[in-house]
């Protein structure tokens, strides 16, 4: 597992995960939890995750879209 990118952005995320999701990249949401419980400030950001053989077309599919992966 490769995490993608870091956001609090919940909509983001949900967006994000879709995206990826209707190009048949499976998506993990890590600290979720931890994030909300912490008031989703920027102490505790959530962790996009995908698989290690899908992160070179994650990245692929996020830049054409225009929302660059963050790591």
């Amino acid at each position: 597992m490769h995490e993608l990118l870091l956001s609090n952005d919940l909509v983001r995320l949900s967006f994000l995960r879709v995206l990826l999701r209707d190009f048949g990249i499976e998506t993990v949401v890590l600290d979720r939890e931890m994030s909300a419980l912490e008031g989703s400030g920027l102490a505790i950001p959530c962790r996009l995750i995908v698989a290690d053989e899908d992160v070179k077309r994650a990245r692929r599919v996020l830049r054409e879209a225009g929302e660059g992966a963050e790591r």
